[in-house]
């Protein structure tokens, strides 16, 4: 899942010591007020809406009030990739199956959405079989039928057109690529895809080539939403897409502002997900990330879309002024480096080594934020939201041990080993517009010369990360030999948060995020088997294994388990974070008081 945090930050050493030591005063409790936001509302307090319901009701009502620094990808279902677009688009999409409004790892289960119940799955995992509710409309009030489902599926295929969002179900429901995509299609009805039967409105029916243990994770996805036909406006579609969930689009300027509103024809009794509170949702953009969280912070917005953490600045302010208004969640997100096998030296195993153990682990965590802003600090590569995760239980090189300190005697042992016992140079990528990456970048430098290997910091053009960094030709002529990134879980599995940046099928010529190249066997077996077990505890057994082979390769340094200081209004009611949007808060169960 990619995340988009504020390019427009800037980090400074002594922001950061302030915002540590604030944060050290409200882990214990102490240090700013508790007891209003902008408004004079009563704060709930610090934390009480991480993994947990702060201000539970049901009072319908009322506007309820996003600001953010960053636009969505795109507003259209089948293209969208950021995650707060993902938890957005639940307001005026809904799927077969959705995740469970619950706080927590209780919010990554999956429960029925469109669907009367979860899928009736062969005895073999490659038939799904679903009955749609009654009930179930349009913003027209039309029926959604499972043709508007297949056909909303099938706008995946139209890669040429609709570029961007997760291609899950075309590797798994065609996985020769033989299906055009629906603008392409020149069968009779246009429906051409035969891996998904629609027998009538009510019914429709996955025939999958080979089985795959996350079909249904793959549905909850917002590219599985249904689309109508006769309302595909195809590239324009993300300007105004046609409601099927509780609100619908009033108006859309990209980069300044969204406005949704009730959608009239659509019926409580058709969906046991969304309650629906507020009368009227909005989102203002801002290019100015510290003017926007001063806006927050001041009760003009309920909160940031985005859902990436306060700035700096916003930081200090809120921990001093609005403590019982945050909330620390884990994100999900696994910051790291990955080391391009095809940039000497580190095609050598040692040298990838010598790296790992010679970074300083707690730098890097304090360029990141330090433990509540930045995260714990990272000792392998599967985060803990994942099934299979054992957190920083499983730490190989010994990365959180004595403080995070660098080992100098294994990274010099290892850098003998690899042939380069004075050191080596190499280039760090960086996107320029990270101020937190570019930090830690520098902590990196930092702490490897120390131990020989000197590094040259290149800072590309972060809005062209994937022609960049995703280049492997690129990569190995600017001599990457360290790129540093993050990733989250698109669905909580190893396959939706690993697969696309370890198995070697997925290393592409462009938009790449296997930037180690790891073309390991074993490994792809693994995900291979993983994908075709349909008994849960073997596949997290399955995911810890290909965790271990990972870390076992030293293709990565890992820096955090990510975690973020978020805000929320003491207006709102219904908060809570959860794992099905990387501890994001769930914008569907929101309300106002």
């Amino acid at each position: 899942m990619t995340t988009h945090s504020r390019g427009r930050r800037k980090q400074v050493a002594a922001a950061t010591a302030v915002v540590a030591a604030l944060l050290a005063t409200a882990a214990c409790g102490g240090g700013g007020s508790d007891d209003n936001d902008g408004k004079g509302g009563k704060a709930a307090g610090f934390d009480a809406a991480n993994n947990k319901v702060a201000s539970a009701a049901t009072k319908k009502g009322g506007t309820l009030k996003f600001a953010g620094a960053q636009d969505a990808d795109s507003w259209d279902t089948t293209r969208a990739y950021y995650g707060f677009a993902w938890n957005f688009m639940r307001y005026y999409s809904r799927q077969l199956v959705t995740s469970k409004t619950e706080p927590g790892k209780n919010g990554s289960d999956l429960t029925p959405d469109l669907a009367t119940a979860r899928a009736e799955i062969s005895d073999d995992g490659k038939t799904y079989k679903y009955t749609l509710r009654d009930g179930i409309t349009w913003e027209d009030g039309k029926p959604i039928t499972s043709k508007d489902v297949k056909y909303g599926i099938e706008r995946v295929w139209a890669q040429d057109v609709l570029a961007g969002g997760p291609i899950y179900l075309k590797d798994v429901l065609d996985p020769k690529g033989e299906y055009p995509g629906p603008y392409k299609d020149k069968s009779a009805d246009k429906l051409g895809l035969k891996a998904i039967e629609t027998p009538d409105d009510k019914t429709i029916i996955f025939k999958l080539p080979t089985a795959n243990s996350d079909f249904e994770e793959m549905l909850a996805l917002t590219s599985a939403s249904p689309v109508r036909q006769d309302k595909d406006t195809k590239s324009k579609y993300g300007l105004k897409p046609f409601s099927s969930g509780p609100y619908k689009f009033a108006s859309y300027t990209p980069k300044k502002e969204v406005t949704l509103v009730r959608n009239t024809e659509w019926k409580q009794s058709s969906d046991p997900v969304r309650k629906a509170l507020p009368d009227k949702i909005t989102v203002n953009f801002f290019s100015n990330a510290n003017e926007m969280d001063n806006r927050i912070l001041a009760g003009d917005y309920h909160l940031d879309i985005n859902q990436t953490g306060l700035s700096p600045q916003g930081r200090i302010k809120a921990l001093k002024s609005h403590k019982g208004n945050l909330d620390n969640p884990v994100s999900g997100f696994i910051r790291y480096a990955a080391f391009p096998q095809s940039v000497a030296p580190f095609d050598n195993i040692e040298c990838r080594k010598a790296v790992i153990y010679g970074a300083d682990h707690k730098s890097l965590q304090t360029a990141r934020g330090g433990p509540m802003a930045g995260g714990d600090i990272g000792t392998n590569m599967l985060p803990p939201s994942v099934p299979g995760s054992e957190g920083q239980k499983y730490d190989p090189y010994g990365l959180a041990q004595n403080d995070g300190k660098p080992d100098v005697a294994k990274a010099k042992e290892a850098l003998k080993k690899c042939g380069k016992p004075n050191g080596f140079d190499t280039t760090i990528a960086v996107r320029n517009n990270k101020p937190v990456e570019v930090a830690t970048a520098e902590s990196l430098q930092t702490s490897l010369k120390a131990i020989g290997v000197n590094v040259e910091i290149d800072k590309y053009d972060g809005s062209q990360t994937s022609g960049i960094i995703g280049n492997p030709k690129l990569v190995k002529d600017k001599n990457y030999g360290i790129i540093i990134m993050g990733w989250g879980p698109d669905f909580p599995s190893v396959q939706g948060y690993g697969q696309p940046l370890w198995d070697s099928k997925y290393i592409l010529d462009s938009g790449n995020n296997n930037f180690a190249l790891i073309k390991d066997k074993a490994i792809d077996a693994n995900f291979d088997k993983f994908v075709t077990e349909l008994d849960d505890t073997k596949k997290e057994q399955i995911a810890t294994e290909i965790n271990h082979q990972v870390m076992e390769g030293a293709y990565y340094l890992p820096f955090v388990f990510e975690k973020f200081i978020n805000f929320r209004s003491s207006e709102l009611t219904n908060v809570y974070t959860t794992d099905a949007y990387s501890g994001q808060y769930d914008f569907i169960s929101l309300g106002l008081k």
